[in-house]
């Protein structure tokens, strides 16, 4: 029992290490730019943040919340950036959360798998790119079951449902996103998410209402 006390407090010291003021800061920056920026800016401060995570997982190679991260800021810069440049940053993205998986997927709850299944529902098939629905729903449900009551893990599995037309189960996890605790490290970020959440709930009772 001693013992595995000894490792639960280890790994908690462990996952606070992993976030580190740099890491915050990328974080923060991430937020401002996706909620807050002009659109004709976005590209440009994306390019110039994804720099800076990827030269900082160069240095921490096995910081999983770093290669997270990196992850998240590559594929919002995907779907900013021109076509021929999106996909390039999407396989980066891609990369980055397969790593973050391979060394503990279950860390900053099971973010990396989430933003994997986004990327594998919104990027196209082949023979474009890597686009999979069955990998999609496979990593979004694993997310999931690691977030049950997360905002992300619930609001991106809705977006999902109503990319595939399933408007009332999309409606149940839009409600449940709309209700998770707020993260108090991340104001703007969950300011942003729940304006997201409101539009595409529109959305979806439009649909229903129909």
């Amino acid at each position: 029992m001693k013992t595995l006390l000894l490792a639960l407090l280890f790994l908690s010291f462990l996952t606070q290490a992993q976030m580190t003021d740099e890491i915050k800061s990328i974080q923060s920056q991430w937020a401002q730019i996706n909620y807050q920026s002009a659109e004709d800016d976005k590209e440009e401060a994306f390019e110039k943040l994804a720099k800076t995570a990827t030269q900082y997982v160069a240095n921490n190679p096995k910081n999983v919340h770093a290669l997270v991260w990196e992850g998240i800021i590559y594929s919002t810069y995907a779907g900013v950036a021109g076509t021929f440049s999106a996909g390039k940053l999407a396989k980066h993205a891609k990369k980055s959360f397969e790593k973050a998986i391979k060394t503990d997927g279950n860390l900053l709850n099971g973010s990396a798998y989430t933003s994997l299944g986004v990327l594998y529902f919104k990027v196209p098939g082949w023979p474009l790119s890597f686009g999979s629905d069955k990998k999609a729903v496979k990593n979004l449900k694993k997310g999931l079951k690691i977030n049950p009551n997360g905002i992300d893990s619930n609001y991106f599995y809705a977006d999902y449902l109503v990319e595939d037309g399933d408007y009332k189960q999309a409606k149940e996890y839009l409600l449940k996103a709309q209700k998770a605790a707020p993260r108090p490290t991340r104001p703007v970020a969950d300011e942003g998410r729940q304006g997201e959440i409101k539009q595409l709930l529109n959305k979806v009772n439009e649909e229903l209402n129909e």
